[in-house]
């Protein structure tokens, strides 16, 4: 397919309020990846303005067979938010609708566009009385449409669920140029499929989420947060069972991380220090909320006596001030950033049953050491719903660029070697960062093939000219 040529790319100009970007170094910033893994090209970047430009930019696409590279705040980890190497694509960056259009407090209800950041949303659900609790590392620069499109996850799933049931409803720019408004801030509509969830999750392949009607909640009064040591993943899913018994829905975080994890912090992050005077295998970080006039608080002290008692624990730090519990979370969130810093790393965004997760981990770091000997682990993730980032770490020693190429040279056996433990334990290899490029190939190597053609079916009814992020998914 031949690229439309300079007078083509004049008339899409025409077609749309906002910028259009076709100079190299305007447009470089868009075509890399957070993780600088990932470089394309592409022949234009346009930055509309409204829903109504989207669509006519999808339109002019779609009558000239152009690619459309969807992209928010680009910080996605698997490469979906970047164009491949052709110069084809034309990249549609969202951030410019960026407007809250309206809050239904009384609804527990916001409309958001697609290029709000995160944080924003959040403030402005705060500034209502209400809490939006999605809540990643990565909420000062990712965006509710990149959220929504890879059905984001982050600390508080055990409590409010996932990005998906977070929106009550959707207005989507379609592959043919047209507008699906369906904003309904409804809890309950049985009216025929629902099309929402069709295009959450599906990373772009299938439309643009142009905006989002969003689930607030009422903010809690109170909350605990404490950074346990526990001696095994294992202890650490009875302390999830015991926290769960006590706590009930005020559980809203339970968070693990092995000691590798934590070292990285202390090493790469200015200021952070070891909640204990000596090193353990793996730790919690554990919230509790509390809602109510008192709140009910100070559920976590016995808690973590009881813990302590059963084994499950070793130590335990409370957060006495709101100040303690950021530092407390930042040892937390600031493990992907610290790994990043440490060198490179295969990343395994992968997903268990909660009993399944203390072994999956024993069996992956035995079989990676007999793969390739020497490199290191450095595992966490969201183990109250089961989501583990399963990453695997350059070994110490020379960081120069011969040794990383040889070590992201073994990305493909270690992937294999990491999913198919997690298929044979019932999992998915994609839990929250979506597919993307990084793991394309292994979802049409382990999915179903019934699946895989339903999802194909779906993607040819609603792009059959096939330019909605080639490449991406299966």
């Amino acid at each position: 397919m031949t690229p439309p040529g300079p007078g083509a790319i004049a008339s899409l100009r025409g077609c749309f309020a906002g910028r259009l970007l076709t100079s190299p170094e305007e447009m470089a910033p868009f075509l890399t990846d957070w993780r600088r893994r990932w470089h394309g090209r592409a022949q234009a970047v346009a930055m509309p303005d409204t829903a109504r430009d989207v669509a006519a930019i999808l339109g002019w696409c779609h009558a000239n067979r152009v690619p459309v590279v969807p992209q928010g705040g680009n910080t996605g980890l698997a490469g979906g938010s970047v164009p491949d190497g052709t110069g084809r694509a034309v990249v549609v960056s969202l951030g410019r609708l960026n407007r809250i259009r309206g809050i239904d407090a009384a609804n527990n209800s916001l409309v958001a566009e697609a290029g709000c950041l995160l944080h924003d949303v959040q403030l402005a659900a705060e500034r209502a009385g209400r809490l939006f609790p999605l809540s990643l590392a990565a909420e000062a620069s990712c965006t509710i449409g990149g959220n929504l499109a890879t059905n984001a996850g982050g600390v508080h799933v055990l409590r409010y669920g996932t990005a998906r049931a977070l929106c009550l409803g959707l207005e989507v720019a379609t592959p043919s140029g047209e507008i699906w408004d369906g904003l309904r801030a409804l809890r309950k509509n049985t009216a025929g499929l629902d099309l929402r969830d069709l295009f959450i999750g599906a990373e772009g392949t299938l439309g643009i989420i142009t905006a989002a009607v969003l689930q607030l909640y009422p903010r809690p009064q109170a909350r605990e947060v404490g950074y346990v040591a526990v001696p095994s993943p294992a202890a650490a899913l009875d302390l999830l069972g015991l926290a769960q018994d006590r706590a009930g829905a005020g559980l809203t975080a339970f968070e693990l991380m092995s000691e590798a994890c934590l070292a990285a912090v202390l090493a790469q992050a200015a200021g952070a220090r070891r909640p204990f005077a000596a090193a353990h295998p793996w730790y919690v970080l554990i919230e509790v909320s509390a809602w109510g006039d008192p709140p009910h608080a100070h559920v976590l002290p016995a808690l973590l006596e009881r813990a302590v008692e059963r084994g499950f624990a070793l130590d335990a730090v409370l957060a006495a001030s709101e100040a303690q519990a950021a530092r407390l979370w930042a040892l937390r969130e600031g493990i992907s950033d610290a790994q990043a810093a440490d060198g490179a790393g295969l990343k395994h965004d992968v997903a268990l049953p909660l009993s399944a997760v203390p072994e999956f981990i024993a069996a992956a770091d035995a079989a990676v050491a007999r793969l390739c000997p020497g490199l290191r682990p450095g595992v966490f993730g969201h183990l109250g719903d089961g989501n583990v980032h399963y990453n695997v770490l350059q070994a110490a020693g020379p960081r120069g660029p011969a040794e990383t190429a040889r070590f992201l040279a073994q990305e493909a056996a270690v992937a294999q070697c990491v999913h198919d433990l997690v298929l044979a334990r019932g999992g998915t290899v994609s839990a929250e960062h979506g597919l993307g490029v990084l793991r394309a190939a292994e979802a049409l190597r382990l999915l179903p093939e019934v699946e895989v053609r339903m999802m194909r079916a779906v993607r040819r009814a609603l792009d059959p000219n096939g330019i909605m992020n080639p490449g991406k998914g299966v």
